[in-house]
This record gives structure tokens, C-alpha cells and sequence, in this order.
């Protein structure tokens, strides 16, 4: 699959420029290789509807909210329409830049790595009961370290749920609730916290 940034060389318009000169950087700075279609050069006219035709946002801006034809920069990989600047920004600042750019599929990695865990824990102290009866003392602190296991694995899940609704929110064009990001600021602090 081929990254592909369209943009325009001969811009005006120097909010379209910065935006343009920000995704680029941010690419670079990632190490995520791109080919960069520049609409305005010739013979890239095919480019430059294909473009026009598939982009879902019109990446309006601040001199222009609302452009007759989607503006630069457009995202998109191989055909696959990505986003424009705004949905880049969003996606770089929560940190979904590489499923935004349909690299990577949506990370559940940590949720269900926490619930293996807690899984293989359960299960390898039922068969180390099996083998040896541990004392009371022993059971008591493996306990506790299961239950706090277990409320970790469950904020995990909310906080992506919560990440992933937001996510989807955002690609589909939505903008996600405030309570929505309220929580899921509330859930990464008591995560940071403990």
C-alpha cells in the first residue's frame, strides 16, 4: 500500500501551505513513507479529480469554510480515501495517526493482552493448587493481585472503548461529545494515577 499526500505547489492560500508543510512533517518525523501528489503540475489532471471525487471532506479553512472543490491536503492510501488536515490533526493528536492512515488495524493489543494475562493467571494458580495446597497466607496477596488485574484489564476496555467511539466519531465525519472526551480524559488520568 501506497501513502499518498495530495497537495498543491502553487497555493495562495497560506493556511493551505502551513497544513500542507505540517503533514508532511509529521510523516517525516514518524518515519512513514508517502509519495506526495502535487494537483497543480501537468499532466496530473487525473490526479486532481480523482482527488476532488473521493475526498469526503472538503478541507474548508478559515479564509474558505466552505470551498467549491476539497482543498490540499488530502489524504488518501493507495485509493482509499484517509481524511483531510483536520482529520490528520485529530488523528496525530490522539495518537490513532497509523489506523487514521489505514496502517494498522484499530489497537485493541493492550486490552486483550491484559485479559490474557489475567486468564493465564487464573488459570495458573488453579493448577498450582492442584499440584500444592498453598497456605492462606500465600492465596491472600495472589488474590488481591488478580482483583487489582482485573479493575486494570477493565479500565483498559473502557478507555478504548471509549478511544474507539471517539475514533470512529471523528473518521466518520462527527465530532465526538464532550462527555465522551471528558471521559475518556477522566479514565486516562485514574490510569496515569495509578
Amino acid at each position: 500500500m501506497v501513502l499518498k499526500v495530495y497537495v498543491s505547489g502553487m497555493s495562495g492560500n497560506k493556511e493551505v501551505k502551513k497544513r500542507q508543510q505540517r503533514v508532511l512533517m509529521i510523516l517525516d518525523s514518524k518515519c512513514i513513507q508517502y509519495d506526495t501528489v502535487d494537483i497543480t503540475e501537468p499532466g496530473k489532471e487525473s490526479e486532481k479529480e480523482l482527488m476532488q471525487s473521493k475526498s469526503t471532506s472538503n478541507g474548508g479553512t478559515v479564509s474558505d469554510p466552505e470551498p467549491r472543490h476539497p482543498l490540499p491536503p488530502q489524504i488518501f492510501n493507495d485509493q482509499e480515501y484517509c481524511g483531510d488536515y483536520d482529520a490528520f490533526d485529530m488523528a496525530n493528536e490522539i495518537d490513532t495517526l497509523e489506523v487514521f492512515l489505514k496502517l494498522a488495524p484499530a489497537d485493541t493489543t493492550a486490552v486483550s493482552s491484559a485479559q490474557i494475562e489475567l486468564k493465564q493467571q487464573e488459570n495458573g494458580e488453579a493448577k498450582e493448587g492442584g499440584e500444592k495446597a498453598a497456605t492462606e497466607e500465600e492465596k491472600a496477596p495472589a488474590e488481591g493481585e488478580a482483583e487489582a488485574d482485573k479493575e486494570k484489564a477493565e479500565q483498559l476496555t473502557a478507555t478504548t472503548t471509549t478511544t474507539t467511539e471517539a475514533t470512529t466519531a471523528m473518521l466518520s465525519g462527527d465530532s465526538p461529545s464532550d462527555s465522551a472526551s471528558a471521559q475518556l480524559l477522566d479514565r486516562e488520568r485514574a490510569a496515569a494515577a495509578q
